[in-house]
C-alpha cells in the first residue's frame, strides 16, 4: 500500500492524466443513463402511471397499437363479463390546442370514463367528473408551457372548447404533455372531422381497455375469442411512438461506453507496467512476492478508478441540476450508483491485461541476465 501511494504520488502527472479520462468517462456514461432514463419518461410516464396490468388492443394492430387500435363498447361488455376483473376503456391520441390566453400547446388526450379507475388523482384543482363532458386535467408540463386551472383550452381545427379544472402529474406521452379528459369528449377529439357540426354522431370506440388486475382467464384464451392482444403495462411501453428505437439507440452508447472504459484503463497501465519493468524487477530480487506486486497493482488501478468514477458521478449528477426540466433527464440516486459501480467494475476488469506482466517480472533482470 505504502509503496503504491509512493509510485502515485512520484508520477502524479500521469496519473491524474489517466485520472482525468476515467473522469470523462464515467461522467459519460451518466450523463448517457441519465438521457436514456429522461426520454423513456418523457416518452411513457403517462402509461407508467395507469393503475393497470394489461392493456387489450384490437389483434390487426401489430405496431403503435394506441393509433392503429380501435375497439368498439361490444368488445368491452365481452371483456367484463369473462376477465373477472376491472375492465375500462381507454382513449389515446396526440392533439393541439389554444388557451384563451393564447398558449399553443401540444398534448396527449387520455380518455377515460370519470368514474372508472383511470381518473388521474390531481394534485391542485378538480378531477374530471361524469356532470360535465368539457373538462380537463392537465399534466404539470402543460402548466409550464403556459397553461393553468381555470383556462379554457380549444383544440384546434375542431373548435372543442375545454375547462381546464384540475392538474396531475409531470406525465408525457410520446414526448407530449398529457391531458386527460372524459371519454366521450376524447371520442370528439379523435373521430370528429373539421367544419362538421357539433351535434355530429362520433363511433363508440377507443383505443384499449384497461385490466386493473390481471384477468382470471388466461389472456391468450380471451384473446383468441374476441380477436384482441392483451399486453402488460410494461410491454404497451413499446406502443409509444419512438420508445423502442430511443431504448436501443441509447443502450447501444452505454454498452459502447462500458467497453470503451476497460480498454482505456487496461492500454494505461499496461504501458505503466512496461516503464517500471526494472523497477519490478528490483522488487522481485529484493525478495517481493508475486502477490505483494500483484496487491500493489490493483491498488494503484482501484485508487484511480474509484477516484475517478466518483468524480464522473459529481459531474454527472452536476450536469443534471443544470439542465433541470428543460431536456428529458433523469438521474436517481438508484440508477447513479448502479451505473457508477458498473463503470468502476469494467475499469477494474481492464487492468487484468496487466496483471501477467507484473507477475512475470524477473530478478535476473537486475543481476544483467539481459546483457
Amino acid at each position: 500500500m505504502f509503496l503504491a501511494l509512493l509510485e502515485l504520488r512520484a508520477a502524479r502527472g500521469r496519473f491524474a492524466l489517466m485520472g482525468s479520462v476515467v473522469v470523462l468517462v464515467a461522467a459519460l456514461v451518466g450523463i448517457v443513463s441519465g438521457f436514456t432514463t429522461g426520454l423513456g419518461d418523457d416518452t411513457v410516464s403517462a402509461l407508467r402511471a395507469l393503475p393497470a396490468s394489461h392493456l387489450v388492443f384490437s389483434s390487426d394492430a401489430r405496431s403503435d397499437q394506441f393509433a392503429r387500435s380501435l375497439l368498439d363498447t361490444k368488445t368491452a361488455a365481452a371483456w367484463r363479463e369473462d376477465a373477472g376483473t376491472d375492465v375500462t376503456p381507454l382513449g389515446v391520441s396526440i392533439t393541439r390546442g389554444t388557451t384563451d390566453r393564447g398558449a399553443e400547446v401540444d398534448l396527449a388526450a387520455f380518455g377515460v370514463e370519470p368514474d372508472g379507475f383511470l381518473n388521474p388523482a390531481v394534485t391542485s384543482g378538480s378531477p374530471l367528473t361524469g356532470a360535465d363532458s368539457g373538462t380537463v386535467v392537465i399534466s404539470d408540463a402543460l402548466a409550464d408551457e403556459g397553461v393553468a386551472v381555470g383556462d379554457t383550452l380549444v383544440i384546434d381545427r375542431l373548435g372543442i372548447a375545454l375547462r381546464v379544472v384540475g392538474a396531475t402529474g409531470r406525465l408525457s406521452y410520446g414526448h407530449v404533455p398529457a391531458a386527460y379528459v372524459p371519454l366521450t369528449t376524447w371520442q370528439r377529439i379523435r373521430f370528429s372531422t373539421p367544419g362538421a357540426p357539433a351535434t355530429t354522431a362520433v363511433p363508440d370506440q377507443f383505443s384499449a381497455l384497461a385490466l386493473r388486475t390481471p384477468p382470471s382467464t388466461p389472456a391468450a384464451d380471451l384473446d383468441e375469442r374476441h380477436s384482441t392482444t392483451t399486453l402488460t403495462e410494461e410491454e404497451a411501453y413499446e406502443a409509444a411512438p419512438g420508445y423502442t428505437g430511443e431504448r436501443v439507440t441509447m443502450s447501444s452508447i452505454q454498452v459502447f461506453l462500458y467497453l470503451i472504459a476497460p480498454l482505456v484503463v487496461g492500454a494505461f497501465f499496461a504501458v505503466w507496467t512496461v516503464q517500471r519493468g526494472p523497477e519490478l524487477a528490483l522488487l522481485r530480487a529484493l525478495g517481493a512476492s508475486r502477490r505483494r506486486l500483484l496487491a500493489h497493482t490493483v491498488v494503484q488501478a482501484a485508487l484511480v478508478v474509484v477516484a475517478g468514477t466518483a468524480a464522473g458521478a459529481l459531474l454527472a449528477a452536476a450536469v443534471g441540476l443544470l439542465v433541470g426540466e428543460r431536456v428529458p433527464f433523469s438521474l436517481p440516486a438508484t440508477t447513479l450508483v448502479t451505473t457508477m459501480c458498473t463503470v468502476a467494475a469494467v475499469g477494474l476488469a481492464g487492468t487484468a491485461l496487466t496483471l501477467r506482466r507484473v507477475t512475470a517480472a524477473d530478478p535476473l533482470t537486475m543481476l544483467g541476465a539481459n546483457r
